[in-house]
């Protein structure tokens, strides 16, 4: 059944909002996908008024908060990511008073609401841009950007090695004879943070949507506004090995603290708690937790921990080095299985170990929904924060074998770089069993739809003992009701079989079995949630493989 609030666990209201402090040491936020999430007018795109009208399932769901991708006035070189105007909503999710009346009513409903910011880059459509091309090298508005002459005899080489992420390089030239800097799209150019006015820029953005009323800020590429001095070359160093194993002179450089130190005596001007959230890809969680100082940002995102197989040694490691590593700076974990970057953690476990985080096959997915939903279970017992990206709370798979005239990611056009399939997990969620889009919209999907979509709705699944859905609700239910589960910085790890988890918090046990084969565990005490069938006797429990069980000791 769906989560019911009783008169002993009312729904959070706006009042109530107001009241809770540190809020985000232990929240759950939901990750909205505007352009794949709900579409209120039927013209196969996701926007902001069918956002708003499905919040009152995102409520009965149990969730915190909403965090919204982009929905600025863009060209959609790369879904929004490429922003022209930072203080207006384009138009194919709506307008401002629909932003306004989205964060009025999500507030009612006692959910706060954080919306992306993209201070990396900009679209070339942006004003700043376009007038830097038009005035010309020399000119000052050049210098909000990263424009340079070229190499070689007549400056037709980029200025320096650096490739885009997207693939290829990380320059474009223009007519006059520069080239500018875009680590992602040559449509998304990089800003010069080193130049004042950039950083004056961006304070006021923060300013302009604090004042109608978000809750926070997911910050994109966090780690990436402030570039080595000089832009030095990398001298033939294998750009994605230094990715994960050292700081590259285009990411996580020290200088970017003190752009957070100085938002966040922005944000502290409001009431309310509100919250900065970093997308950084760091080396280390140790590198990530420089982001998280009492005076920066109060959560970031733990990709290490993401990009972890299912594997209980793995795991282990992952956890521990988290908790150490955040407990230092006072910041709390934070915890992520899927996002609209990568492929959705149900397809990833379904295929074997090693192939990364962008997957091209659908693999078993029996077995990828089985451990999807056990990683579930244990990513929610963990001490801290925890996000969920739409549709993982109905077993969605990637959408693997979309035809390629329908792709829109620019990282697949580029052809090098990353595999460029994120589209797969971009796919817009299924409400209803029927219709042309199974209750997206009154018209079709931007991304075409599988036919198994249906059995695989909301419609389908709620209600429906057993399902995902009912799971996912259970555990965030359950996650409000039990002390021992939320913020937190520890846990207690016990004695487990190989293969196994099990780790206590208080008078809350928590056993994941990452195991092919079923093992024989202590019964813990009375089961509150398992993602699979498991049995007792004697003391004793039998947890079937790639099953995770929450237990209490009270």
């Amino acid at each position: 059944m769906s989560q019911q609030h009783s008169a002993a666990d009312p729904a959070p209201t706006t009042a109530t909002l107001a009241r809770r402090r540190d809020w985000w040491r232990d929240a759950v936020i939901y990750q909205v996908y505007p352009r794949s999430f709900a579409d209120s007018n039927g013209d196969g795109m996701g926007d902001l008024e069918g956002v708003r009208g499905r919040l009152p399932y995102l409520r009965d769901l149990g969730v915190d908060a909403v965090w919204l991708s982009p929905f600025y006035a863009s060209p959609q070189a790369d879904a929004g990511y490429d922003v022209a105007d930072y203080r207006a909503v384009d138009p194919m999710f709506g307008n401002l008073l629909d932003a306004d009346a989205l964060i009025r009513d999500a507030h009612a409903l006692g959910l706060r609401i954080i919306v992306d910011l993209v201070p990396n880059h900009s679209s070339d459509q942006h004003e700043w841009f376009k007038r830097a091309l038009a005035e010309g090298p020399g000119s000052p508005s050049r210098d909000r950007y990263h424009f340079r002459p070229g190499k070689g005899e007549n400056g037709e080489l980029p200025p320096n090695d650096w490739e885009s992420i997207f693939g290829g390089p990380a320059w474009t030239r223009v007519a006059d004879g520069e080239w500018y800097l875009h680590l992602f799209a040559p449509e998304q150019p990089d800003f010069n943070w080193d130049h004042p006015a950039v950083g004056d820029e961006f304070r006021s953005i923060l300013r302009f949507w604090l004042d109608i009323g978000v809750d926070g800020f997911r910050i994109d590429v966090a780690h990436g506004l402030v570039k080595a001095e000089g832009l030095p070359d990398l001298g033939g160093a294998d750009q994605l090995k230094l990715l994960g194993n050292d700081v590259m002179p285009f990411f996580d450089q020290d200088g970017v603290h003190d752009v957070y130190r100085q938002w966040r005596h922005v944000l502290d001007e409001y009431a309310g708690e509100r919250i900065f959230v970093a997308e950084a890809w760091t080396p280390t969680v140790e590198r990530t937790a420089n982001y998280v100082r009492p005076d920066e940002l109060h959560q970031a995102f733990n990709f290490q921990y993401l990009s972890t197989e299912w594997d209980a040694a793995e795991l282990r490691e992952v956890i521990d080095r988290t908790l150490e590593a955040m407990r230092p700076v006072g910041a709390p974990a934070t915890w992520v299985l899927s996002n609209h970057d990568v492929t959705r953690h149900a397809t990833r476990f379904a295929n074997p170990p090693g192939l990364g985080t962008q997957i091209r096959t659908a693999g078993d997915r029996e077995l990828g929904l089985r451990r999807a939903r056990a990683a579930t279970l244990l990513m929610l017992a963990l001490p801290g924060s925890a996000y969920i990206y739409q549709g993982e709370e109905l077993g969605l798979p990637d959408v693997v074998d979309l035809p390629d005239e329908v792709r829109q990611d620019p990282a697949y056009f580029r052809g090098a770089g990353q595999d460029g399939f994120r589209d797969g997990c971009r796919v817009p969620i299924p409400w209803t069993r029927e219709g042309s889009s199974y209750g997206f919209g009154g018209g079709g999907s931007w991304l075409p739809q599988p036919a198994s979509w249906g059995e695989l709705s909301v419609e389908a699944q709620t209600g429906v003992a057993g399902s995902t859905l009912e799971l996912y609700r259970a555990a965030l239910a359950a996650r409000r009701t039990q002390p021992d589960l939320g913020a937190g910085d520890r846990v207690e790890w016990l004695r487990a079989p190989e293969g196994v988890l099990a780790f206590r918090r208080g008078e809350f046990v928590c056993v994941a079995n990452t195991g092919g084969e079923s093992v024989t565990t202590p019964a813990y005490g009375r089961v509150l949630l398992a993602s699979g069938e498991l049995t007792e006797a004697d003391g004793e429990a039998k947890l079937p493989a790639d099953t995770t069980v929450w237990w209490t000791t009270a």
